[in-house]
């Protein structure tokens, strides 16, 4: 997904300042999400290559954008956005749908690639709790040594961060993931209204993210989601 800038850099300066007014700055909670935010990035971006790749695009391979390396796929506003607003974003994976094999229509294909990053974010979630879930199953005494404390945080922090990147972009809001899907199916005219209206939905966009709303509508389902993955997981481990 692609943001114009000027908002970009505005809505960046509001959550930093409110965050710092707020006291919600803690270096020590920023060290353990960082690796949390790189791999859910990493593997987000990577997937919706993979997936064009899959479905006939070279666009991606050739601007080598399949690769699990950090650095082919992180935006730094996106990234610093992910950290301190719990809402980010990776550099953009150009995609050309007219490479995409018979098997597909360039709208389905696109749809497709689009709900691979999503995708994508909720699995790692569901492995990296599968992965907590066997060290307190497994090594529990590991679990309280201080090392053991810092690694099972980390990885507390990878799970939410892929669930909130992942529901994030699942939002039917251009430019967001969710929108693309969603626009692979309307009708053509439906289509060309939402393209048109970009800017107004960065506006829409700005308003949610500062205002309350987006802790009515986005934190809830993040958590039931949480919630869910941990019940699940824990409950095979009997935990």
């Amino acid at each position: 997904m692609y943001f114009d800038n000027r908002y970009l850099y505005l809505f960046l300066i509001i959550i930093v300042v409110a965050n710092l007014a707020s006291g919600g700055f803690d270096l020590l909670s920023l060290l353990l999400t960082i690796p949390g935010v790189l791999i859910a990035i990493t593997f987000h971006e990577f997937a919706h290559g993979f997936a064009a790749d899959k479905l006939g695009d070279d666009t991606p391979r050739n601007q080598g954008r399949l690769s699990l390396n950090p650095l082919s796929h992180l935006d730094p506003i996106g990234v610093v956005m992910l950290i301190f607003a719990h809402v980010g974003w990776g550099k953009p994976v150009q995609i050309n749908p007219n490479n995409f094999n018979r098997k597909v229509s360039a709208r389905t294909g696109e749809a497709i690639v689009s709900f691979a990053g999503p995708l994508m974010n909720f699995i790692l979630a569901f492995v990296f709790a599968i992965i907590f879930y066997a060290i307190q199953a497994f090594a529990p005494s590991f679990v309280l040594t201080q090392t053991g404390m810092i690694i099972m945080t980390m990885i507390q922090c990878t799970v939410l961060v892929n669930v909130g990147l992942g529901v994030f972009n699942l939002i039917p809001l251009p430019p967001l993931d969710g929108s693309k899907i969603l626009m692979a199916f309307l009708p053509y005219n439906a289509k060309r209204w939402f393209e048109d209206h970009t800017q107004l939905f960065y506006i829409i966009f700005l308003v949610i993210w500062i205002t309350p709303i987006s802790g009515m509508i986005i934190s809830p389902v993040i958590e039931a989601i949480t919630g869910g993955i941990d019940g699940l997981v824990g409950g095979l481990f009997g935990l």
